[in-house]
């Protein structure tokens, strides 16, 4: 396909979305007003289903299928490092070399590391009742298996990081989110339609099928965050061109 080509199709495509955004620009609400038909229609199908969080609520079950394409556009980001960062014919991997570290750091990383954890299922498991959530606790999960390398060093981060396990949680868990939305459809009519029973209000057990999308998320999000940085920790501590040491590094 010639530039030429391609321009033209860009073009093509551009005017078309910009008309649809402007008819919808139309139908907004003013800036500023008392009308918030979207923000109303979000807190009652929230409560309606028992989810204390209404971002949760929005997230997993209004706009579940949004939610759907952004953990597939991270999958897919895990996915392109993987292979980008791959080790090249002309590259070497070399063992890490102990690093030297604050005793008051080892001990700030070490008492931050379990507590971190903690936070990080916390948000992952209330994410339907208080701010947070799969993609919240995702991160902080991740971040907590980074404090081993804070507190102690990169060979350290290696042995609390089993990344083949990693990888196949990650897409386990993509893979899942999509499993679940057609059970969904199967028991309910609709893809992602949140079919189980919705408990008590305000309690761990509400929300129907939010919990379990949330952790789906979660479990994905931490997975391929450390997947994520593993690809680029080991380039900039383990992998090392033709000719090129270390110390040159």
């Amino acid at each position: 396909m010639s530039s030429r080509t391609r321009l033209l199709l860009f073009g093509a495509a551009a005017l078309v979305i910009a008309a649809f955004f402007a008819v919808a620009c139309t139908e907004m609400p003013r800036s500023g007003g008392a009308s918030h038909p979207y923000g109303d229609r979000a807190v009652a199908a929230a409560l309606a289903h028992r989810t204390a969080n209404v971002v949760s609520s929005v997230n997993f079950d209004v706009r579940a299928f949004d939610t759907l394409g952004e953990e597939s556009i991270l999958f897919g980001t895990v996915l392109g490092a993987t292979l980008l960062l791959r080790l090249a014919r002309d590259e070497h991997r070399r063992p890490a070399a102990s690093e030297r570290v604050l005793p008051t750091t080892r001990l700030l990383g070490t008492v931050l590391l379990p507590v971190a954890l903690v936070v990080g299922v916390y948000v992952v498991a209330h994410g339907q009742l208080s701010p947070g959530g799969g993609f919240q606790g995702g991160v902080v999960l991740a971040t907590a298996l980074h404090f081993g390398y804070v507190a102690a060093d990169y060979r350290v981060l290696e042995r609390l990081r089993p990344l083949a396990v990693l990888d196949v949680a990650d897409s386990l868990a993509a893979a899942s989110f999509t499993a679940m939305g057609l059970a969904c459809l199967a028991a309910g009519g609709a893809f992602l339609r949140n079919v189980l029973p919705l408990g008590t209000f305000n309690t761990i057990t509400s929300g129907g099928t939010v919990p379990l999308f949330n952790a789906a998320v979660g479990v994905e999000v931490a997975s391929g965050v450390i997947v994520l940085l593993a690809h680029f920790l080991d380039q900039a501590v383990e992998i090392t061109g033709p000719g090129e040491t270390k110390e040159e590094r």
